[in-house]
């Protein structure tokens, strides 16, 4: 179902072939969590298949259509995506499934198709992952104001559900303190779209300082 591209081009550049796509009216962000409740026909063979491969499927956001199919509606999606791999799987009741997946690298499509039950799949190539770039003084209390976030999520004792943030937690790092700010943001669909597609972490970190401080979270 998935296959990468062979050859000495650098890993990040990689391509698959017939990669599904979920699209969703969400963003998901590399390291960032997804949680999903499946029971479409279309999803619930795709996810078995890829929980059974081990292999990922592509998270695009919709900019038309509704994420569960609708009679004679059209759905179209960014072009820039995340891979989601699966880590967390259960099945209550035959029809639904509850998914948590994970976002890894982010990738581009170059062409895609809807098969004839409704699911999207895509030829895409990988693309570069954020470079390390540490927290500038000036930002600094961006980065801050997460670690309280964090503290204060971790310390809720009337909050025994899963964290909504992985560790390790980057906290020194301009691209992962963005992007978790970018998840947990009240943002339009189409900014986080837009952030998530910025090549430059330490751009994508001022922007979003630059919410925080509108928005008296920093100061």
């Amino acid at each position: 179902m998935i296959a990468a591209a062979t050859g000495t081009a650098v890993p990040a550049l990689l391509t698959l072939q017939s990669l599904p796509l979920f699209p969703l009216s969400a963003v998901l962000y590399p390291e960032g969590l997804l949680s999903l409740r499946v029971f479409e026909v279309r999803y619930l063979d795709m996810i078995s298949k890829c929980r059974k491969a081990g292999a990922p499927f592509g998270v695009v956001s919709l900019t038309q259509g509704s994420e569960v199919r609708q009679p004679g509606s059209q759905e179209a999606f960014s072009q820039v995506g995340v891979l989601a791999t699966i880590h967390d799987f259960e099945q209550p009741q035959p029809g639904l499934m509850l998914v948590r997946a994970t976002g890894a690298q982010r990738f581009r499509i170059t062409s895609s198709d809807q098969l004839k039950h409704g699911l999207w799949v895509a030829d895409v190539e990988r693309l570069l992952p954020d470079m390390a770039v540490p927290i500038p003084e000036d930002l600094q209390p961006t980065a801050d104001a997460l670690e309280r976030l964090i503290q204060s999520l971790q310390l809720k004792a009337d909050n025994p559900g899963p964290m909504p943030l992985l560790p390790p937690f980057k906290l020194g790092d301009c691209g992962w303190v963005a992007n978790r700010w970018c998840e947990l943001l009240p943002l339009p669909v189409a900014l986080k779209q837009r952030l998530m597609e910025l090549d430059n972490p330490l751009v994508r970190l001022e922007l979003v300082s630059d919410v925080l401080t509108r928005t008296g979270i920093t100061t």
